[in-house]
């Protein structure tokens, strides 16, 4: 599975919120400026090229579905970022956030209980 780009990755994180959708479903949900019909069908075309969707045609029209899922995008990318930003620790990945003070008291606690709930399993 590829890297997407920053607009592949704005398209996807759309589908995935609609789950299946014609062009003028997923451009509708676009934020503003929103890309050329063309421009947004050739890279949901691209998508599709890379694995990420597939679609049901209705006679010339198309409608797209996921068949990659955002959890199964989001692991291969974090476990990306952690074997290449934090030598493969969660610790270490935990500890920038915690340092950089970018985790409240309640994420901490709901962190911690996240780790005695799965310990308990």
């Amino acid at each position: 599975m590829e890297k997407l780009t920053n607009k592949e990755e704005e398209i996807m994180h759309i589908i995935w919120q609609i789950q299946k959708g014609f062009i003028n479903d997923i451009l509708e949900e676009m934020p503003e400026p929103k890309p050329h019909y063309n421009t947004l069908s050739t890279i949901v075309r691209l998508l599709e090229d890379k694995g990420f969707l597939a679609h049901k045609s209705y006679g010339k029209s198309h409608q797209y579905y996921p068949i990659i899922t955002l959890d199964k995008y989001r692991s291969k990318y974090v476990d990306e970022s952690l074997k290449k930003y934090f030598s493969n620790s969660v610790s270490n990945l935990i500890s920038h956030f915690v340092k950089d003070e970018k985790l409240s008291e309640n994420e901490i606690q709901e962190i911690l209980e996240i780790i005695l709930k799965n310990r308990a399993k």
